[in-house]
């Protein structure tokens, strides 16, 4: 299967640690669909969280954990493996950015996440930053094809999702100072936001005339 970005194509040919990554987060996500991304194979998401922290000069291990921060969450890979194959650094990001499953309620989970995020280092926010920037873009490109109906593929309703979103870049924005990739991630990730819902009024029935 080809690579979908040539930027981590090239870090895969350059780097045992990138190639080793990506070789993992391809078996891990193989067949899986990313929901509310317009029917997009998973793995097209961490590969394009990765490429932007490439964009922004991150090194190998910030987007060896780019690419492999769903694998946890979402299929059999444990974070020992991850650490077996990658290196501790590695394994280390990947925990900081997986959701504690046990924690059953959504918005609870995401805010025992966000806040592990926030009391870790600026390579964990800019992942997480990347991550639901990458989010925003996806979910904007399905709902110009489905609107409303786009929820249908997500765990929570669409306004939970976004409120999520929304505490999230709270927190990267308070976390910014002095962070200039989490600063320039929240920054594109707060115009996503106001685009989306820019989407959703442009979408909504007109008063009865």
């Amino acid at each position: 299967m080809p690579i979908t970005s040539p930027a981590i194509d090239a870090a895969a040919k350059r780097s045992e640690l990138v190639r080793e990554a990506l070789v993992m987060a391809r078996a891990a996500h193989e067949g899986q669909t990313r929901n509310a991304s317009g029917g997009r194979p998973y793995i097209d998401h961490p590969v394009a969280v990765a490429e932007r922290l490439g964009e922004l000069e991150f090194g190998d291990e910030v987007l060896a954990a780019a690419l492999l921060h769903d694998v946890v969450e979402d299929s059999e890979l444990e974070n020992a493996d991850i650490e077996d194959r990658c290196g501790e650094e590695v394994a280390a990001l990947v925990d900081v950015l997986t959701d504690d499953e046990s924690i059953d309620d959504y918005e609870a989970r995401k805010r025992e996440h966000r806040g592990r995020v926030e009391g870790s280092d600026a390579a964990a926010r800019a992942i997480y930053a990347s991550d639901k920037l990458t989010n925003v873009e996806m979910l904007r490109d399905a709902y110009a094809e489905k609107a409303e109906a786009v929820a249908a593929e997500l765990k929570v309703t669409l306004d939970v999702k976004i409120a999520v979103w929304k505490a999230d870049l709270e927190m990267l924005e308070g976390r910014a100072a002095g962070e200039g990739a989490v600063e320039d991630l929240a920054s594109r990730l707060r115009d996503q936001l106001d685009g989306l819902s820019r989407d959703r009024a442009g979408a909504a029935p007109g008063p009865p005339a």
